[in-house]
């Protein structure tokens, strides 16, 4: 499990770089306009969504409101490298929830 969580960091670390690298060398309203106006650009967007809310419910149900809600919104503000951050930080607690479960 710290393997994983190890993986999940690093994942979110990097993405996290990428994203501030296209904040610093692009054009965003330029590339999010072109992206949007295209069918799999809304398609990729429509389905970036439906991730950040099917981990949502996962962290609404499993944290305090007053821990959810702000992951949430920073999740879909500035994008799933939080929900990698987020679920490194508690994978031992979903597996111990879900093994209890099963």
């Amino acid at each position: 499990m710290t393997l994983l969580r190890g993986i999940l960091i690093l994942l979110g670390a990097g993405f996290l770089g990428a994203c501030v690298w296209a904040y610093l060398s692009g054009d965003f309203a330029a590339e999010f306009a072109a992206i949007t106006g295209l069918p799999w650009g809304k398609i990729s967007l429509a389905d970036l969504y439906l991730g950040f809310l099917v981990i949502a419910v996962v962290i609404f149900f499993l944290e305090p409101l007053w821990i959810s809600l702000p992951v949430i919104i920073v999740m879909m503000l500035l994008g799933n490298w939080v929900s990698a951050f987020w679920l490194a930080a508690r994978l031992p607690k979903l597996v111990r929830k879900l093994r209890g479960v099963a």
